[in-house]
């Protein structure tokens, strides 16, 4: 059974968190916790993406970006996977540089030095250099970068389908069981 953070930056892309999230909720019984950390920033953008409050109806506990005593900001709290989504490259440079100056970097910090699972859903483009760098600096200490790049082969209709195809990698690429499009199945 896993423990899950869930990480929701400022950066565009609230749709995806909102996702997550619901399909989380719906395989409840592959996590034993289910934990929410969500900057300001990300609010603002979900109110403004969304036009609603929506995560604050979900039944996750949820964490302040400034609380460094929840109990995924020690490596004793055992949490085994972290999906930052999404991922501003303000966030990204920091894990890369080790800047542990929030709830979110610090649990990023924890989880790549336990040698757990973090994966962090990209979603600015273009990148420049120093993003690409970052990206490389986060990859070679053993996070997964999986941009928020939708697929279409299963010919989405909706925004909603669109973003699902990368929510749907991300819980494949976590080590959910999930029910989703297969190529050529």
């Amino acid at each position: 059974m896993h423990k899950v953070v869930v990480a929701i930056t400022g950066a565009s892309g609230s749709i995806y968190s909102k996702l997550i999230l619901e399909k989380l909720l719906a395989i409840k019984d592959q996590w034993q916790e289910l934990s929410v950390v969500m900057t300001e920033n990300a609010k603002q953008v979900w109110a403004t993406e969304l036009e609603n409050e929506d995560y604050k109806k979900y039944p996750v506990k949820f964490f302040s970006p400034h609380d460094f005593t929840a109990p995924f900001a020690s490596g004793s709290g055992k949490y085994d996977i972290m999906i930052i989504i999404p991922c501003s490259m303000g966030t990204l440079g920091r894990i890369a540089t080790g800047v542990s100056d929030s709830l979110i970097t610090r649990a990023a910090d924890v989880v790549l030095k336990e040698k757990r699972k973090l994966i962090c859903v990209v979603r600015d483009t273009p990148y420049n250099l120093i993003h690409i760098r970052n990206m490389e600096t986060v990859l070679l200490a053993g996070g997964i970068i999986c941009p928020a790049t939708p697929s279409f082969y299963s010919k989405p209709k909706t925004i909603e389908e669109a973003a699902a195809t990368v929510v749907d990698r991300v819980l494949d690429i976590a080590g959910f069981d999930i029910a989703t499009f297969r190529w050529g199945r």
